[in-house]
Formats: structure tokens, C-alpha cells, sequence
């Protein structure tokens, strides 16, 4: 049986329209995406040219290249596997530099697995402060990671409201990002996307929460682990085109 499919079954059994119906139900997931290779899902040939393409950068008299500024980021290729009430399952094939903007998963766990190549990651979980609960309004948050990934990293789990429901991706090389998410985004149901930017700490300085009062609200946390994050549009640089999926076909 081929992996994918496996997976496919495990999550069958595994989600409900509330998401996973047990802590041990989620973890068999993981078990099968922490196996998950390119090659399981179509994408070896890709996994070729992302290896080629460290060994010619690594290669270039030690040095990594030059950032180079552009007005538009490269776009995410989404290959979409499968959709229904209780999961989805997708893959994000991202060129270099490309990035996957600061964005939410309400009321919805996350498993991720990143197949082939390295990104960078920042995530964050809201802070449960009296008075700052409004998303229309910026929000104090606590770093949970930001750090670079590997195919060798392993499978993460965020959850709603720990394990960094919010976050970015960068691709460092180009890499692909295995996802499932249980529940979908829905609109109908309250789950749609939203993205968000950080606000500068400078513009903090004179408000409530950059005096010693406010610092004491922040959960014990240091200031220097909190972001102020506020709801924006979505950037107009973001773009992610559908691509085809090559990999064995799921039945249902």
C-alpha cells in the first residue's frame, strides 16, 4: 500500500469535523508522516534538483550568495491531495526566498512535515490578556520558534491555541511543505485565514504595556519574547498557483 494512502486511511479514522478525536489518534498520523519521503508523493525529482542546487550554492567559494532585494517574492505552488469536513491534505512546493506570509489556523491542528530542502520559521501563540481578544485590534504574542527547518527535523504539531498557530515560512532552498490540517479552513464554519505583520517595538513606547504595570500583565514573560501582532490583508505579493499532483492516487 502505498504510504500516501496509508496516510489517508489513518486520517479517515483519526479526524473528526472537531479535528483529532484522541492525542493517540494524532500521533499515528504522525508516525506515517515522519516516514513520508519526495519520492512517496511524486516529488523525487525535485528532491534531486533541491540537493543539486545546495551542493552548487555550497560550492560557490564557500559562500551562500548574495540577498538580493526584489519587489515580488517567488510564488508557492500548492498541489492539493484531499479535502473534506474533517481534514485536508496538501503539499507547498516553495523556490527559494519564497515565503508563506504570518498567518492563523483557528480552532485547527496542524501536522507538517517538510519533505525535501530547508525554510526558516517563526511562529507564535496569542497571550490570553484581558482586553486583547479583538483581532481587529493589535494583539501581544509569545514566540514558540523561529529557527531554521530540515527534511531531517521531523514532523511538528501545532494545535489551536499552542505549538505556534500563527506563523511564517521562508524557503531557504527549494523545499516542499507536507500539510494536513484538521479541521479545514472554512469560512462558513468560522475557520478562514487571517494574516497579520508585527508591529515595531518602538511604536510600544508610551503605551500601557511598555510600563512596568503592563510588563507585569504579560504572564511573566519576558517583553523581549512578546510580538505585537495586527490583522492585515492579504499581502499583494503573496501568491500561490495550483500545481499538479504526480503521486500515487488516494482512494477513497
Amino acid at each position: 500500500m502505498p504510504v500516501v494512502q496509508k496516510l489517508y486511511d489513518t486520517c479517515k479514522v483519526s479526524f473528526s469535523t472537531n479535528g483529532p478525536i484522541s492525542e493517540e489518534a494524532l500521533h499515528n498520523v504522525r508516525a506515517i508522516l515522519d516516514e513520508l519521503k519526495p519520492s512517496n508523493v511524486g516529488l523525487e525529482q525535485k528532491a534531486q534538483l533541491s540537493r543539486e542546487w545546495n551542493v552548487s550554492i555550497n560550492g560557490s567559494n564557500g559562500r551562500k550568495g548574495q540577498t538580493r532585494n526584489h519587489q515580488y517574492t517567488p510564488a508557492v505552488k500548492y498541489l492539493h491531495l484531499h479535502e473534506c469536513d474533517r481534514f485536508s491534505i496538501g503539499i507547498f512546493c516553495m523556490s527559494p526566498s519564497s515565503i508563506i506570509p504570518l498567518h492563523n489556523h483557528p480552532g485547527m491542528t496542524v501536522l507538517s512535515k517538510l519533505l525535501y530542502g530547508s525554510l526558516h520559521v517563526k511562529s507564535y501563540d496569542w497571550l490570553d490578556l484581558p482586553g486583547h481578544d479583538d483581532l481587529s485590534q493589535a494583539r501581544p504574542a509569545k514566540f514558540v520558534r523561529d529557527c531554521e527547518v530540515t527534511a531531517s527535523s521531523g514532523t511538528t504539531i501545532l494545535y489551536p491555541t499552542t505549538g505556534g498557530n500563527i506563523h511564517s515560512f521562508k524557503a531557504l532552498t527549494p523545499c516542499a511543505l507536507f500539510d494536513v490540517l484538521s479541521p479545514p479552513y472554512s469560512s462558513e464554519d468560522g475557520r478562514h485565514c487571517t494574516y497579520f505583520r508585527r508591529i515595531p517595538r518602538r511604536n510600544l513606547e508610551g503605551t500601557f504595556f511598555s510600563s512596568p504595570k503592563g510588563v507585569d500583565q504579560l504572564c511573566g514573560i519576558n517583553p523581549s519574547k512578546v510580538a505585537w501582532l495586527e490583522e492585515i490583508q492579504s499581502p499583494e505579493n503573496f501568491v500561490i498557483r495550483r500545481g499538479q499532483y504526480r503521486g500515487p492516487i488516494i482512494r477513497q
